[in-house]
């Protein structure tokens, strides 16, 4: 059987490292890796190519463009010679898929089956593109593979049938496990000159926070206030250094440390010895639920509710005023417990 992988980001490359450890086992399978060059930062690609021991992609499609339009015409203009030649059996994409949209549309019209993984995760809200993509690779998608009992009944509510359903697990936590003892050795923290707790760590990346000035103004002033009792480690995502200039950074820097951003590994223990982590990310969400850390997150709902069900996860937004209640209250003594 010949499976093709498309992946493109952080998460994504998280997620196909486990998924490629287990084709190659025997009774193994040829898998194809296809890059859709989403994400090119050498700190956010190429170094977790090369922690996790993700073999090299046989193609990348290097998508450009400044409009949603023009970058997905590009990935479905390079991807069908792909399948052409090629020919696999299945492709599979992970997580929100927003670069490798094209690449399911490209695959559903010529009969390839599709795999979602990750599938059925959803928001309250529309407004985001990594939403509407989800549901399109979903609708389009042959088979469908779910991390939890909500996104199976998301995708029921949707229609779709059972049988394309499959509660399958969370591969960012397998990945997480698997790569544990390495992270746990990592020298992140006297590199900091950070104690083995005593900090928080801040990741922002998402679309609206990114783009919202006025939300990310909230953010980095319930940071500043934060930074008062103890330091606030912010490994920027490129989008968010575009948003602050050096003097203000260095206005900052008293509560805040700024830092580029960091490999797998490094992040991981970083991560897990925090008191705990601000975030607008789905997989830091699910990572800090199974190592117990707080989560807060700063957005207005949350696609992996089992995370603020079952484990640490406080769901909180934008608003500088809330954050800062929140961390108060995730430090005396109001954390919850992952079961």
């Amino acid at each position: 059987m010949k499976v093709m992988l498309v992946a493109g980001t952080r998460p994504d490359f998280i997620k196909i490292a486990p998924l490629m450890c287990a084709l190659h086992q025997p009774p193994a399978m040829e898998s194809i890796l296809v890059h859709t060059g989403q994400q090119r930062d050498w700190r956010m690609n190429g170094l977790f190519f090369q922690q996790l021991a993700i073999p090299d992609p046989a193609e990348s499609l290097d998508s450009d463009g400044s409009s949603v339009a023009a970058r997905l015409t590009t990935i479905m203009l390079r991807f069908e010679p792909l399948l052409n030649k090629y020919r696999p059996d299945c492709v599979i994409v992970v997580g929100n898929v927003h670069h490798a949209i094209g690449c399911v549309l490209i695959a559903a019209e010529m009969g390839i089956r599709v795999i979602h993984v990750d599938a059925g995760l959803r928001s309250p809200s529309r407004n985001t593109p990594e939403e509407i993509d989800r549901i399109l690779a979903d609708h389009l998608s042959d088979l469908l593979f779910c991390t939890e009992q909500g996104a199976v009944d998301n995708l029921l509510r949707e229609c779709i049938p059972k049988s394309k359903i499959v509660l399958a697990g969370n591969v960012t936590i397998d990945a997480l496990w698997r790569y544990w003892n390495k992270a746990r050795a990592s020298r992140i923290l006297p590199a900091l000159e950070l104690p083995d707790s005593g900090y928080a760590v801040l990741t922002m990346h998402h679309r609206p926070n990114i783009q919202d000035a006025a939300g990310f103004s909230g953010i980095i002033a319930a940071m500043e206030v934060i930074g008062l009792d103890m330091p606030v480690v912010f490994p920027m995502h490129p989008r968010a250094r575009e948003l602050l200039t050096v003097d203000q950074m260095c206005k900052l820097h008293s509560a805040i440390r700024f830092i580029d951003p960091l490999g797998y590994l490094d992040f991981l223990k970083l991560m897990a010895s925090a008191k705990v982590v601000f975030t607008d990310s789905g997989g830091v969400q699910e990572e800090t639920t199974v190592l117990n850390v707080p989560c807060i997150t700063l957005r207005d709902s949350t696609d992996r509710p089992c995370t603020a069900e079952m484990g640490s996860n406080y769901i909180v937004g934008t608003d500088p005023d809330t954050i800062i209640d929140v961390y108060r209250h995730s430090q005396n003594g109001g954390r919850k417990t992952a079961t």
